[in-house]
């Protein structure tokens, strides 16, 4: 395997029983699990960034109810603590699925994963079978993804997630129960089924690392820049490393490209070809592949970082100007430190200040006016791509499992099958679209074989989403003075990024909801053929 690439292990129909061993220890020896879904649509964009959070998950229960997930990545990271307790090694998976009811697809969903070599011929003729709801008489004996699910309840494992609410509504459905009709009931069921702790990098992205933008591929690669200087400098940093799988299984192995820049990256910058701003703080552009700009992630983490820069030599000037006139500019400093603490995120997640009005407010999109944008507030993860949603989708189709090939990817394909070909992101609504764009540009740009277009998106969305956790879990270990006692990673600890709120959704169980009654069933299973 070339340094640079990350081996994802396509599992289908036909090996699905072969490789259920090996997936299944992957998930029982690991530290912390990432998952990633892509889905074949979101329904209403605007019920899905209601200001009420009790509304979106009603919004959000329907969309998963009528559609459905179409691929699951998981990422099992275990960590090697006989080499150092920042070295992991990763197992990827993506499993290909095919529902088996009626479902609703996003035509243009299904366009867009077509242009970016999502095979729908693949998937209905090799797709993993599966039924959403509840189970189906005795299914705890038999290996299915619904199974597969329940393994990954059992290892009691941190769960990771980018923007992962969505997500966790369609895992829900589609391989756990039926939903239950109330948030508090939702919220109550998953501090149950994941004890160990449930993680959103959107959430750490904007709250801790602060990075200035968050959608997916923008912090995976932030993170290996970050880690790489820490590398450089001798400092303590993240080691990933792959399993060598035996020649038997080159058939199932899909190389995604990862290296730390893109080739495009000196070739733009050969070429003075401007950012696109949009894509810059959004992860997503409404010319897709189409943009005379550059949506070269590379290149909008350099121009951020000599923002940054800029940003920080302001401030030490004006700390030599107050020292040297502390009573005459006394005030015009105070207000100055005020909006240096705007800029530096140091009292709320950083912005990209050029995709803001000079009030503050973030700036409507065009055609997508009920929702906030990416960059700022939120719908970045599922956001971002909710904002195409919004704009290019509002029709709709149902289809029959005969149907299914086609219909599978539309629904991921705006939000999140955008995102690149190799790498791209999830079904969520926020940071898919804008980060499935970029991807898909930059795929097409500098990532050209084909074989980099596959069906492998969650997979690589899900490892991309564990790295960024390492990497903060390595960065709080570094600062931190707690004791075991404490949840894993406690700041992240349960906390749900909400598009468009300052404040994470709280997985817990509260004293005024119980838990549903499926989910009451189903835990008594998990543990009966555990």
């Amino acid at each position: 395997m070339a340094r640079g690439q990350v081996p994802v292990v396509d599992v289908q129909s036909d090996n699905f029983t072969e490789l259920w061993p090996s997936m299944v220890l992957a998930l029982r020896t690991a530290t912390f699990i990432a998952v990633d879904t892509e889905l074949s649509g979101l329904g209403t964009r605007k019920a899905l960034l209601s200001p009420c959070i009790d509304e979106r998950y009603k919004a959000v229960c329907n969309a998963a109810r009528t559609r459905s997930v179409l691929s699951l990545g998981v990422a099992c990271f275990k960590q090697l603590t006989e080499k150092s307790e920042n070295t992991f090694l990763c197992q990827i998976y993506n499993l290909t699925l095919l529902c088996t009811e009626d479902y609703v697809v996003e035509p243009q969903s299904v366009q867009f994963l077509v242009q970016h070599g999502f095979d729908f011929n693949k998937q209905y003729s090799q797709g993993i079978p599966y039924h959403k709801g509840n189970d189906k008489g005795n299914e705890s004996q038999i290996q299915s993804v619904r199974t597969f699910f329940l393994e990954l309840i059992r290892a009691k494992k941190p769960l990771i997630l980018h923007n992962g609410l969505i997500d966790l509504v369609f895992l829900y459905q589609c391989f756990y129960a039926h939903l239950p009709d109330s948030l508090g009931t939702f919220t109550s069921d998953l501090s149950e089924m994941f004890p160990a702790g449930i993680y959103d990098t959107k959430y750490a992205s904007e709250f801790e690392t602060r990075f200035v933008a968050s959608y997916l591929e923008y912090a995976y690669k932030k993170c290996k820049r970050e880690n790489s200087k820490l590398k450089d400098s001798s400092s303590q940093h993240i080691s990933v490393e792959f399993c060598n799988y035996p020649a038997n299984m080159s058939r199932y192995i899909d190389y995604r490209h990862c290296s730390l820049e893109e080739a495009s990256h000196s070739e733009g910058e050969a070429n003075k070809v401007p950012v696109c701003e949009k894509f810059s703080a959004y992860g997503w552009c409404p010319n897709g592949v189409k943009c005379p700009q550059s949506h070269n992630i590379d290149l909008i983490i350099d121009e951020d970082d000599k923002l940054c820069e800029k940003v920080k030599k302001r401030k030490h000037r004006r700390k030599r100007r107050k020292n040297a006139e502390p009573e005459k500019t006394l005030e015009q400093e105070s207000s100055g430190k005020e909006m240096e603490l705007i800029q530096n995120g140091e009292e709320e997640p950083p912005r990209k200040q050029s995709c803001y009005d000079t009030d503050g407010r973030p700036r409507e999109e065009e055609n997508s006016a009920a929702m906030e944008p990416e960059g700022s507030s939120d719908t970045s993860t599922h956001g971002g791509r909710q904002e195409e949603d919004l704009r290019s989708t509002e029709e709709t189709a149902a289809v029959s499992p005969s149907a299914k090939g086609n219909a599978h990817d539309s629904d991921q394909v705006e939000g999140k099958s955008e995102v690149l070909a190799g790498m791209v992101s999830t079904n969520h609504p926020d940071i898919p679209e804008t980060e499935a764009a970029c991807a898909a540009r930059k795929q097409n740009a500098s990532q050209g074989p084909c074989s980099q277009v596959g069906t492998h998106r969650a997979g690589f969305d899900a490892f991309m989403t564990g790295y960024i956790m390492a990497y903060v879990w390595m960065l709080k270990k570094r600062k931190s003075t707690g004791t075991d006692a404490e949840p894993w990673c406690p700041d992240c600890h349960n906390k749900l990024y909400l598009s468009g709120k300052s404040v994470p959704l709280q997985i817990v169980k509260s004293s005024f909801s119980k838990s549903s009654t499926a989910h009451n069933q189903k835990m008594k299973l998990v543990w009966a053929t555990g």
